[in-house]
C-alpha cells in the first residue's frame, strides 16, 4: 500500500492484493522505520459503523476507516477510487483519497507492476 501525504491530504494507493485482502481481512497495514525505535504505521480498515470515510492520528499512527459497504463496493467494481473529505476546523478538509495502483505506462526502473490493476489506456 503506497501512501502520499501532501497539504492537507491522504492518499492510498492498493494493489490487486491488498484489496483483495482488504476484503478478506477488514484492514491492511503498512510500516515505515526510521531508525531505532521510530516508525510510522499507517492502516485502512473497513467500518460495519462507519458512514464515511475517516482518518485518526495516534499514537498507533494513521488509520483509515472506510465504510464496509463502500468498500465491498469499490473493490468489486470498475470503479478507480473512494473520495471523500473529513471536515476540519475553519472550514477546512482532509481530502482522503483511496485508489486502485495501476500499472504504469512507461516503464521505470525498479518499479514491479506485477500486482498492479492494468491501466485503462494500455487495454
Amino acid at each position: 500500500m503506497k501512501l502520499r501525504i501532501r497539504g492537507n491530504s491522504l492518499r492510498l494507493r492498493l494493489t490487486k492484493r491488498e484489496v483483495a485482502a482488504l476484503i478478506a481481512h477488514g484492514e491492511i497495514a503498512e510500516r515505515i522505520e526510521f531508525g531505532i525505535g521510530n516508525a510510522l504505521d499507517y492502516r485502512l480498515g473497513m467500518s460495519e459503523t462507519a458512514t464515511e470515510c475517516h482518518a485518526v492520528l495516534g499514537d498507533g499512527g494513521i488509520v483509515v476507516f472506510v465504510p464496509a459497504s463502500v468498500a465491498t463496493h469499490w473493490a468489486n467494481s470498475d470503479s478507480v477510487s473512494i473520495q471523500a473529505a473529513q471536515p476540519l476546523s475553519d472550514n477546512r478538509a482532509l481530502t482522503i483519497l483511496i485508489e486502485k495502483d495501476y500499472a504504469c505506462l512507461v516503464d521505470r526502473p525498479g518499479e514491479d507492476d506485477s500486482d498492479a490493476f492494468p491501466h485503462p489506456k494500455d487495454c
